[in-house]
């Protein structure tokens, strides 16, 4: 579950301006045009089906735009996840093994592209305004190919800032972020979106 989790994030979150608040859509297309950089801690829990109780984890995620991201697990289990713009690379620690594909096929409708990819956000997603709870205005995004692995993404803004983002994948399972205090737009180390495999590292995928 773990490794389709990261699969499925890809990486992942962010924030935008400090404009008057808008609905989810609006929001969601202000932090595409404002925030071309971000730094922030989460906190996820994933509801599987045939669970009772969620599973949690924490880390942190910085990315780049467009397509350069860095999304680590430092509890309960360490794994990292680096978007390089070229390929995006999955590093299990406990494995030690590495997952690598290209990037234009991991990233494309995937959550990731939601907030780490390109503008084109409605060529490969179906954006919804999802209403109000707790303060919190929602966008949802449904994606135009059948093959992502998953149904759905809400993502929840505040202030213009993502607090929240859900994700309901095909097999039923609920993946929920909830997003710390955001860096917007900070100056960024360009070595933490490049990925060295360690040695003896079994590497799985397109690797050259």
């Amino acid at each position: 579950m773990r490794r389709a989790t990261a699969a499925l994030l890809g990486a992942f979150a962010a924030a935008v301006a400090t404009a008057a608040p808008a609905d989810g859509l609006a929001q969601l297309k202000a932090f595409h045009a404002t925030t071309k950089s971000g730094k922030v801690a989460f906190r996820q829990d994933v509801a599987a089906m045939g669970r009772p109780e969620p599973r949690e984890s924490t880390g942190t995620f910085s990315f780049q735009r467009p397509g350069k991201f860095r999304w680590t697990y430092e509890t309960p289990y360490e794994q990292l996840i680096v978007g390089d713009g070229d390929r995006l690379w999955i590093y299990d620690r406990d494995l030690n093994q590495v997952i690598v594909r290209k990037l234009d096929r991991a990233l494309g409708s995937t959550p990731a592209a939601l907030l780490a990819g390109d503008s084109a956000l409605e060529a490969n997603f179906d954006l919804t305004d999802a209403g109000t709870r707790d303060g919190v205005d929602f966008v949802e995004a449904k994606p135009r190919t059948s093959d992502t692995g998953f149904e759905r993404v809400r993502i929840g803004f505040a202030n213009n800032v993502p607090r929240t983002m859900e994700l309901k994948d095909t097999f039923g399972n609920v993946t929920t972020l909830t997003f710390g205090s955001f860096d917007r737009n900070p100056a960024q180390d360009p070595a933490q979106f490049r990925f060295v495999p360690p040695k003896g590292a079994d590497i799985v995928g397109e690797s050259k």
